[in-house]
């Protein structure tokens, strides 16, 4: 985003009005239906690795990191913190959240990937929430688990490698199942021998 704009509004402003928001509906605030007047960049940033960055200091409370969370919503490419009453840009490296550990029940095309996120949100790999591997211009794979509205997880490095050894092989391709879902990793014949 290169908007430059005052923004009057503080992150502990928002983290009141994520708070209310929250206590409103009884869980995660209903962003999807929240279309409020841009009011301008804070600067927020959320690197690669998950920490949240506020004035270029990190945010040490857990709490305030959740809660900022639970109101991030995605337009095309931009992310913003929107309450009720305004919309304001933040500045995402990669993904805004990172899948940290999973569980898998089952095995084969009946097995069920459920991931953890930094920010404690629960996600069961399916159709809705799709695991994707992008691959970067050396062949490096950097895997993602969609969380909602847009919003997806990069999975970390120890869980990805955890995924390859339950995957297996379908139609030419490497992957991994969950839900009764296949989700593409690598085409089997880029694998190397031995895999």
């Amino acid at each position: 985003m290169n908007r430059q704009m005052n923004v009057t509004t503080t992150a502990e402003g928002i983290a009141a009005a994520a708070r209310a928001a929250s206590r409103e509906s009884g869980g995660l605030p209903p962003v999807h239906l929240w279309d409020p007047p841009y009011c301008g960049d804070l600067d927020i940033r959320i690197a690669r690795d998950g920490n949240w960055f506020y004035l270029g200091t990190p945010i040490g409370r857990p709490e305030m990191v959740r809660l900022f969370s639970t109101i991030l919503k995605k337009e095309k490419s931009d992310y913003f913190l929107v309450t009720p009453v305004e919309k304001i840009g933040i500045t995402v490296d990669d993904a805004p959240f990172v899948a940290v550990d999973f569980t898998a029940k089952g095995k084969g095309r009946k097995q069920v990937l459920t991931f953890t996120t930094n920010v404690g949100d629960s996600v069961t790999a399916d159709d809705e929430h799709r695991i994707r591997v992008h691959r970067d211009k050396s062949g490096e794979p950097s895997p993602y688990v969609m969380v909602r509205g847009g919003l997806e997880a990069l999975i970390d490095r120890k869980s990805f490698y955890r995924l390859i050894e339950r995957g297996s092989h379908k139609d030419g391709w490497f992957g991994i199942w969950s839900s009764g879902s296949f989700f593409r990793i690598i085409p089997s014949d880029e694998l190397p021998e031995g895999e």
